[in-house]
């Protein structure tokens, strides 16, 4: 018997965060782990009336591809997922590994290169979820090698994970509606201002949001949700910051990583582990030296760091900034093979100003219109 919270979810998904309707074709994706959730969503799509594919990873492929592939291999893009981006009306995807760690050696250059050269790709998925063409959401599958990184047992995991989710709750669909008229009142204030400054340990950055748009993030991409986000004006950011947790990307790990900007771009990058790998990801393109994506976290049920950027950059009292590429929809032109989401923990002594006026201030909100703990 499925887990209720699963058939919760798998309504959710198909429901609420890409609404499914009678032949739309969606692509399910996800490692063969999460089997149990892909089947659910699978049946919940088919009850909807689309037209369903799925793409099915298997464990070791990844790391097969960076020993072995030559530089042709390295750089080629699939036309098939090329044209699969284009025609399809919907995504649905699961992350889940058996080994979280398992990219950690591979020689960042090949990491790089790989990346870069499917820039073409995340384009065209950012553009068309820009322009409302295609509807995507992605979730976590609670598996043994994630619940080993946030250091818990798989059945505490399932209850943080589901918990994030509020799929506890009677009905999440309406817990998630209530949840974005919150954030849509932040959003909106945000829309009206000019300029951000982000205060917190060993950290002052401005930058400009000026005839930038802010985006309520309310389960209709990422699920769990629960942040707001815009692109900075490019050349805007200047000043320093130094993230409060390890920065994770394709299974690495940069602790302590500090970045000072100017203009809008990375000149000095620092990290206590994994510098070597932070300097790669920055130099892998022009505009992976840039922020895409400035972002506050709004989800309170969120309260500790595991390792997974999914739920970290959400939350509740943190901002994250993401180096490389932009979202569209907000007017960020940045484009890069590069998307890194870092966090900063505001709750202890943090502060965001909005136009010179605190809003934020420990991680809580001082207009209680805005999402509260």
């Amino acid at each position: 018997m499925s887990d209720p919270r699963l058939v919760k979810l798998a309504r959710l998904l198909t429901e609420y965060s890409v609404n499914l309707k009678p032949g739309d074709i969606v692509a399910i994706n996800g490692e063969a782990i999460a089997a149990p959730a892909i089947r659910e969503v699978y049946r919940a799509a088919i009850k909807r009336g689309a037209f369903v594919i799925t793409d099915i990873a298997l464990d070791g492929l990844p790391e097969i591809f960076y020993a072995e592939a030559n530089k042709d291999q390295l750089r080629w893009v699939s036309p098939f997922a090329k044209f699969k981006i284009k025609n399809i009306d919907a995504s649905i995807g699961f992350w889940a590994d058996e080994n979280t760690k398992s990219l950690t050696n591979v020689d960042p250059q090949r990491l790089a290169a790989a990346s870069a050269a499917r820039k073409p790709l995340s384009k065209i998925f950012m553009d068309r979820s820009a322009q409302k063409s295609l509807r995507w959401v992605g979730t976590q599958w609670p598996c043994q090698a994630s619940a080993q990184d946030a250091e818990m047992s798989l059945e505490e995991y399932e209850n943080f994970v589901y918990g994030a989710g509020h799929l506890d709750d009677p009905d999440p669909i309406q817990t998630w509606k209530r949840i974005s008229k919150s954030q849509q009142a932040l959003t909106d204030f945000l829309n009206k201002a000019r300029e951000i400054r982000i205060i917190a340990e060993d950290t002052d950055l401005r930058y400009s949001c000026r005839g930038r748009k802010w985006v309520n993030c309310d389960g209709h991409y990422n699920f769990p949700d629960g942040e707001v986000f815009t692109g900075p004006v490019e050349t805007s950011v200047t000043g320093h910051v130094k993230y409060s947790f390890p920065a994770v990307h394709n299974g690495r790990e940069v602790h302590g990583a500090r970045l000072t900007f100017d203009a809008g771009k990375v000149v000095k990058a620092e990290a206590d582990k994994g510098q070597d790998f932070l300097r790669a990801m920055i130099a892998m393109d022009k505009g992976a030296c840039y922020l895409g994506e400035a972002a506050i976290g709004t989800n309170y049920n969120i309260q500790r760091y595991t390792k997974n950027t999914l739920f970290d950059e959400k939350i509740g009292g943190t901002i994250h900034l993401a180096l490389g590429a932009g979202y569209p929809e907000t007017g960020n032109k940045n484009r890069s093979g590069l998307h890194w989401d870092m966090v900063c923990d505001l709750r202890q002594g943090g502060a965001i100003y909005a136009d010179g006026e605190l809003i934020q201030k420990n991680g809580h909100f001082l207009n209680n219109k805005f999402p509260q703990p």
